[in-house]
């Protein structure tokens, strides 16, 4: 099976610090892939990289098997790649659709004509509604304001509009970044619906939704992998409990 995503021998330095240490990793079509380790370990670092905002020091990046390792981020999402982050970066004073349809516009690259009312026109609303129905949202009320949604409904709404336009790969930064129980099992059922339509690289510190969702686990201590496997195989690697899980796991 062809990867979607393939890394080979990527390498960061800041200075001294060597925060990405020779790592390789293959994500075939479909596949969700999960990232794990300590605080500090590089895993924002290794999807800011992979996303191009920042540029690794050296080793390739390839996307479809095209080589992205020297392209900025708007290129990368003309090829198919999309991102979300550990925060929250709606726009809270617009409502869901408004959000959906910027996304729709900057992802076509159009310009935007300030002199028009984007929510007045029903082909875009349409289009907005659409693309919350392929990933589960279409429930979600396209005229409330994002301000008044709730923490989850926000996550939930944010990655819907990085997979606007269907992206062949996503990188997710911490999902349940700050979501309640109930809001994570959301969450995880959400995520859940896309595997197998998406070829999804999972940041999580949520391991309930880790070993629930992945395909296959990555685990990272300072840069380096150490381990890569099922999540029954990554349960129970020693080296993976002595580093990161701890002997609960």
């Amino acid at each position: 099976m062809n990867a979607v995503l393939e890394v080979r021998n990527l390498q960061k330095y800041f200075g001294g610090l060597h925060a990405t240490r020779n790592l390789s990793m293959s994500l075939p079509q479909g596949e969700l892939h999960a990232v794990i380790g300590p605080n500090g370990a590089g895993k924002t670092t290794l999807i800011t990289q992979l996303f191009g905002e920042i540029r690794p020091t050296s080793g390739t990046v390839l996307v479809n098997g095209r080589d992205v390792t020297s392209r900025p981020p708007h290129e990368r999402v003309r090829l198919g790649m999309a991102r979300s982050f550990q925060i929250t970066t709606l726009v809270r004073d617009l409502s869901v659709g408004e959000n959906v349809i910027l996304a729709l516009l900057a992802r076509e690259g159009h310009a935007f004509r300030f002199w028009r009312r984007i929510d007045r026109n029903m082909d875009l609303r349409t289009r907005a509604a659409q693309a919350l129905a392929r990933i589960g949202l279409d429930g979600m009320d396209m005229s409330r304001r994002v301000a008044d949604l709730s923490h989850g409904e926000q996550r939930m709404l944010e990655l819907a509009i990085a997979l606007v336009g269907d992206p062949a790969l996503a990188l997710l930064d911490e999902p349940m970044a700050g979501l309640g129980s109930e809001e994570s099992r959301a969450m995880t059922r959400f995520l859940s619906g896309l595997k197998g339509r998406i070829t999804i690289l999972l940041v999580e510190h949520d391991m309930e939704a880790v070993f629930a969702l992945a395909d296959r686990v990555t685990v990272l201590v300072s840069g380096e992998i150490i381990a890569v496997g099922t999540p029954d195989e990554i349960r129970n690697d020693s080296r993976v409990r002595d580093a990161y899980l701890g002997e609960d796991a």
